[in-house]
């Protein structure tokens, strides 16, 4: 589950935060196409402004405008809250995205993992489970785009510390005298 852990969280919060600006900018753009039965995929390929966001590439082949619209709504409409709590509950996060964006799509979840990963090193670790019974698409292009040199740096995480971490800045204020 959420294991304790003796690093200063925050910039990995900062990383998800400009994540989730990417994935509602991404959904505004999909939307302004007016083509909500559109195959997201298909679109990405006539637009040449989807292309950077590669995180799309991870989603199923057929899934439409309107579906990712419903699905990013669901599985992202927990994140601000959770991202500014005082405890950081990483299984959340992951799990609110991989059952309302990629619910039996394993090699979708798993290409969404390796990309969010490349800045958030932990995102995703032991959430490799599907629904049972449930078939997995095609492998997606995210995970190819991972050279062997983005893999290992974000497989090597830094070295803990055994002093205690004091959260002072963003997202904690910083402590006020009382006198």
């Amino acid at each position: 589950m959420n294991e304790p852990t003796a690093m200063d969280d925050r910039f990995d919060r900062r990383e998800l935060l400009l994540h989730l600006g990417d994935i509602l900018e991404a959904s505004n753009c999909l939307a302004q196409a007016s083509r909500p039965t559109a195959a997201v995929v298909h679109l990405m390929r006539e637009d040449d402004s989807l292309l950077h966001f590669e995180f799309l590439r991870a989603l199923a082949p057929t899934m439409t405008v309107a579906e990712f619209t419903k699905r990013v709504a669901s599985a992202f409409f927990p994140w601000p809250r959770e991202l500014l709590a005082a405890e950081l509950n990483r299984d959340a996060l992951a799990a609110s995205v991989q059952h309302n964006l990629f619910d039996g799509d394993l090699d979708g979840w798993n290409a969404y993992v390796t990309y969010v990963q490349r800045t958030v090193a932990w995102f995703g670790t032991g959430r490799s489970t599907v629904k049972a019974g449930a078939s997995a698409g095609p492998a997606r292009d995210a995970a190819k785009d991972a050279t062997p040199a983005e893999v290992s740096a974000v497989a090597t995480l830094p070295a803990k510390s055994d002093a205690p971490i004091e959260k002072r800045g963003w997202p904690w204020p910083e402590p006020r005298s009382k006198s």
